[in-house]
């Protein structure tokens, strides 16, 4: 991945939405959203299936979210990221990190025609930790 690219999605002036942020503490989109916001991002957690993530008010959809995201972070299944990704460039969401699992080929192509920043096969926690971001 481009290091450049990389270095832009962590600025922390980035707003991230983390979509398929979880309750469970053994699910990834539970740690990639806990990691964030205890680096000091500001960070939305996303899922219709949760009303709070650690405390917070969790948001059905990135349509509901009370500020557009720069940076949205997704950690579900490629038929879903593909869904996902068509709802940020309707919004105007620029940059789209897919973690290793939620890409698919139809998803980063989609991103790119549509001139759409992706981050994909990087895990964004292991990113910013060898970053010290």
């Amino acid at each position: 991945m481009d290091e450049k690219l990389i270095l832009e999605f962590l600025n922390k002036k980035n707003v991230f939405a983390v979509v398929g942020a979880s309750r469970d503490p053994k699910k990834y989109g539970h740690q990639v959203y806990k990691d964030l916001r205890k680096a000091g991002y500001r960070v939305y957690p996303v899922n219709p299936n949760a009303d709070e993530i650690l405390g917070d008010r969790c948001y059905p959809s990135i349509e509901d979210l009370p500020v557009k995201p720069d940076v949205v972070d997704i950690v579900v299944p490629p038929k879903i990221t593909e869904r996902v990704v068509k709802t940020c460039r309707k919004l105007g969401i620029r940059k789209v990190w897919m973690q290793p699992g939620s890409e698919s080929e139809a998803a980063i192509k989609f991103c790119e025609e549509n001139g759409m920043d992706v981050v994909h096969g990087v895990c964004v926690m292991v990113e910013r930790a060898s970053r010290l971001v």
